[in-house]
């Protein structure tokens, strides 16, 4: 009767973590709805007001159409080797961009992704450089002019505006083979008086575009201030603060999701002021302003700035960090870990070029590193059959000493160094073990090259597994709620962990045995929304480890039979135990 009350305890709180599980990743990590974002977006009231504070003022924003949008003004073209888009003349507005080598989704003919949009439609996200003169900022309805109409690797295009009052103001675009465009601002005073500039640049966007801001990767705003990452703030943050300035020199800032970035770098050597702003209605912006400067008459100030906008590939951003930007390659929260992680994607990448399937490549890496990690689960099953066999001996040990725990500690030490065992041996295995395999399950999480690689019936290994027990794997035409979407590398999960757990012979009262048992398919449930690719390595490693296990038991019998028979004791007590 006890057990069976036990059992109804354990099950009920196992649902009840299932379900606060599932509320807790639908409030905290909600899923973006696209919907129409309308918002006001002025900083103060007066706009002449917040520049002449240093706060750079926006107009208000309303929903419009995309297409609508982009067709409904003077443009010119931005074709590179991986970017294409426009930048729109009026305001001199970097607000159409899309990534060639990717694509919004995984069918043959889809779109390329698009991480640039103009501001009021639902996907907006946009970049501006421009300038404060005299503490007032140039206005968003000044039509530019230019000198061409494609920006293209060697074909910068320069952008003038004629201020008034004899000031020039020109914004000189390039653009590398890659995702980072040059802006080089330049103010010419040919006036009779002294004027004072400020150039600026900002990225602005909606948050409901956002990826999953998740334990292992940030998602929302972020920076590099005094050489140091900061992933701390996210947007209910800045939403909260309204404006959060970091501390540090600016270093560069913007926002990041998984797989994408927009990221503002200042001149070299400078230090401007560095916001986020919440602008209300799910709008943000990441401001750079540079110090005032003082432009004497017959005189010309030119301040360099740049701004990345593309996909979180590690060898481009490590590559821009070693032209020096600094933390650069961090825009990937590799976190703690990856002096591991950078290793085991560079090997991931080489075995998918050798393999040519991105799920082969992840089986095969996971049974590398469980290759490499075998002489240390060899160590720690060694040192365990090395306590399982001097069992008997401690135990005399306590009963003799049970009332001088002293005495007891020192016996028992005496007793470890007389059978040459160490009692920590076999923790410090599974503590080295860790670190490595958290750090191929984040690999796989932040790999940009996982991205619509398919595998067997999966056409994308960075979503969840399509096929779901619910809909009859595809043929029913529905989609069940993700609480309740078990697909059939979740049933994997589980069937393989529950196979772990049985193939141990650990004694454990009834109370764990029902734990253990229920324990699987809880986290059947649990990992069964995440990435099919995460879930692909976790089924490859339970069943390596249900190989290892066989093995290492066949290696050490005595262990085996030590625990049957410690398992079958504590079984007869529960039973003497029971009426």
């Amino acid at each position: 009767m006890e057990n069976s009350r036990n059992f109804v305890l354990v099950l009920t709180l196992s649902l009840a973590v299932l379900i606060g599980w599932q509320w807790a990743m639908d409030h905290f990590y909600p899923q973006p709805d696209n919907v129409p974002v309308t918002a006001e977006t002025v900083d103060t009231p007066a706009e002449a007001a917040a520049a002449a504070s240093g706060e750079i003022g926006e107009s208000a924003a309303t929903s419009v159409d995309l297409e609508s949008s982009l067709g409904a003004a003077e443009r010119i073209r931005i074709d590179s080797p991986k970017v294409a888009g426009s930048i729109a003349v009026g305001g001199a507005m970097i607000d159409d961009i899309v990534l060639k080598d990717y694509a919004a989704s995984p069918d043959g003919d889809s779109e390329p992704v698009r991480i640039f949009a103009p501001r009021g439609t639902d996907v907006q996200q946009y970049a501006q450089f421009g300038f404060l003169v005299n503490g007032a900022k140039i206005s968003d309805d000044v039509l530019w002019e230019s000198d061409g109409d494609t920006l293209s690797v060697g074909n910068p295009v320069t952008l003038r505006h004629d201020a008034g009052n004899g000031v020039l103001l020109e914004q000189t675009y390039s653009i590398d083979e890659n995702y980072m465009i040059t802006v080089e601002q330049a103010v010419s005073n040919r006036g009779e008086n002294g004027i004072v500039a400020q150039p600026f640049g900002l990225v602005g966007r909606t948050s409901t575009t956002m990826s999953d801001d998740f334990f292992i990767a940030h998602s929302g705003p972020i920076g590099s201030f005094g050489q140091a990452v900061e992933y701390g703030y996210d947007y209910s943050d800045v939403e909260e603060e309204r404006k959060v300035s970091p501390s540090g020199t600016t270093d560069w800032l913007g926002f990041t999701d998984i797989y994408w970035l927009a990221a503002l770098v200042p001149q070299a050597g400078t230090d401007p002021d560095a916001t986020f702003r919440s602008l209300g209605g799910d709008l943000y912006r990441a401001d750079m302003i540079y110090d005032p400067v003082r432009v004497e008459a017959g005189r010309k100030v030119t301040t360099t700035s740049r701004l990345f906008a593309g996909a979180k590939d590690s060898e481009i951003l490590d590559a821009y960090q070693d032209a020096g930007i600094p933390q650069f390659g961090l825009a990937i929260d590799w976190g703690w870990f990856r002096w591991f992680e950078k290793p085991f994607l560079w090997l991931l990448k080489n075995i998918f070029a050798l393999v040519g399937n991105f799920g082969v490549a992840i089986i095969i890496l996971t049974i590398i590193v469980r290759g490499l990690m075998f002489p240390i689960a060899q160590k720690q099953f060694a040192s365990m059959a090395a306590m399982k066999a001097i069992q008997p001996k401690m135990k005399k040990l306590q009963e003799r000493h049970k009332d001088d725990k002293v005495k007891q500690q020192q016996e028992m030490q005496k007793l470890f160094k007389e059978e040459q065992v160490n009692p920590l041996a076999g923790c410090l295995p599974l503590i080295l073990q860790i670190p490595i395999f958290f750090a191929l399950y984040k690999v796989l999480y932040l790999a940009i090259e996982m991205r619509h690689q398919n595998f067997l019936w999966i056409e994308d290994l960075s979503a969840p597994d399509p096929a779901t027990i619910l809909n009859l794997f595809g043929l029913l035409p529905f989609t069940p709620p993700s609480f309740l979407a078990i697909g059939i590398l979740a049933v994997l999960l589980g069937v393989t962990m529950w196979l772990t757990f049985k193939l141990n012979p650990s004694a454990m009262d009834p109370v764990q045995q029902q734990v253990f048992s229920i324990m699987p398919w809880v986290l059947m449930f649990i990992m069964a929304p995440f990435a099919a690719g995460l879930l692909l390595y976790w089924v490859t490693s339970n069943v390596l480890t249900l190989a290892q296990q066989k093995y290492l038991y066949s290696k050490h019998p005595q262990l085996k039979a030590a625990a049957e028979k410690e398992k079958a004791e504590k079984a007869a007590e529960a039973a003497e135990a029971k009426p």
